[in-house]
């Protein structure tokens, strides 16, 4: 699946929701974890404004990635930012969007340089 990189050097981002963790089922309540690293994945709301335009954006992030206090109003910086198109149909009904994801979401508050490390 085609991924686009986000460029976030010019975007106010600040935390709209701290971070909650990814649910794979809602039913069950199983945890959505990385294929790729087994690492449990959590969910950032971020506030996103560039060009005029903002817009709540939900984040996928590992929950290595997550540093900082990420309390709502915490300015953020959003590393390796990618945005995946994606499309399903469930009950016969065709569903798409855009899902969000990132390396890592780490504070830029002041003090935040002496957080713990990610």
């Amino acid at each position: 699946m085609r991924q686009i990189p986000v460029d976030t050097s010019t975007a106010t981002v600040m935390v709209a929701q701290s971070p909650q963790p990814k649910v794979k089922d809602r039913r069950t309540g199983e945890r959505a974890m990385d294929a790729e690293t087994g690492t449990a994945l959590s969910t950032v709301d971020v506030m996103f404004a560039a060009n005029g335009e903002v817009e709540i954006l939900s984040v996928t992030v590992p929950e290595t990635g997550i540093s900082g206090d990420l309390m709502m109003g915490t300015p953020v910086a959003l590393t390796g930012l990618i945005a995946r198109p994606w499309e399903n149909e469930f009950n016969g009904q065709k569903r798409h969007g855009i899902a969000f994801r990132a390396v890592a979401v780490t504070s830029i508050a002041a003090g935040a340089s002496s957080s713990k490390a990610a």
